[in-house]
């Protein structure tokens, strides 16, 4: 399905899809951030395995399970090493003719927990970071959840303009899939972004699993959904609430620039009640108590 706005020119992605590299030294053993900058931390060889896997799942996800003869990919990669890795292993499942291109992106890197880190110290600071919110909470010497958020919302900015100027479509009778190859937290703040979650629905999402991806695919009314390739029940694993699986449904079938006027996190979550009519609002407050 090709999607053009007014003019007639712009081809919206088919498909975004946010991978998280495979498993990293890191994540086997923390350790091995005390020696090793964190850019620098290699996969494993489970994590090339992984990520091999998921690269033979993602072209089957984008090529509608072989059914489909035009489609084609754009990557986009954060700079550490985990990650650069790991699209080196997707990539195998691709051929040249499907590549349009590729580009290092350093917003979407990892959070920064600061340069060496000692593993008891990063203990009790994750610790502290669990009672502060992992959102607002900001690591000595590194970068808070919001930090990223900001960074991220700078490049979905430049993710547009390449869109709006069709920098990434060579052939409009192609079905273009983005493919982003990036870390756990970088692409929860995405999905933050992206649909407009509140900071207490991010406190609940899970992190993505070493390789996992999310497909935000584009419904026939132009509005991208997680519910169109997942099911509740992954949705539901990954911390949505109801409310936020309701909204994901909506999404598929809504018609772009429509309001989901029952999503209640766009109004009604910030307000008690409000009135129903001019003449239900209270008064003017009576300062003098007169």
């Amino acid at each position: 399905m090709i999607q053009q706005n007014q003019r007639g020119h712009k081809v919206l992605p088919k498909r975004i899809i946010l991978v998280r590299h495979g498993e990293s030294q890191g994540n086997r053993d923390g350790a091995a951030y005390t020696t090793t900058p964190d850019h620098k931390i290699p996969l494993t060889p489970q994590g090339i395995v992984q990520a091999r896997l998921a690269g033979a799942e993602i072209r089957r996800v984008v090529s509608d399970g072989g059914g489909s003869r035009s489609w084609k990919v754009y990557f986009y990669v954060s700079p550490y090493e985990r990650t650069r890795s790991s699209l080196r292993e997707i990539g195998r499942s691709f051929p040249r003719k499907r590549v349009i291109g590729v580009r290092e992106e350093c917003r979407v890197r990892e959070q920064d927990f600061g340069n060496f880190q000692e593993e008891q110290r990063m203990k009790a600071i994750k610790e502290t970071r669990e009672k502060f919110g992992r959102f607002f909470y900001r690591f000595p010497e590194g970068e808070s959840a919001s930090d990223v958020y900001d960074r991220v919302s700078s490049f979905l900015e430049s993710l547009w303009r390449d869109i709006d100027m069709n920098r990434l479509q060579r052939d409009a009778s192609d079905d273009l899939n983005l493919i982003i190859v990036s870390h756990g937290l970088a692409s929860r703040v995405f999905l933050m972004k992206w649909f407009k979650w509140t900071v207490e629905q991010f406190e609940y999402l899970n992190n993505f699993g070493n390789a996992e991806f999310r497909v935000m695919q584009l419904g026939f009314g132009g509005e991208y959904s997680l519910a169109i390739h997942h099911s509740d029940e992954e949705l539901q694993e990954w911390g949505l609430s109801p409310e936020m699986i309701a909204d994901q449904k909506w999404r598929a079938k809504a018609t772009k620039g429509d309001w989901n006027e029952n999503c209640p996190w766009y109004l009604d979550a910030f307000f008690d009640k409000l009135a129903d009519s001019d003449d239900n609002v209270e008064g003017d407050c009576d300062c003098d108590g007169k």
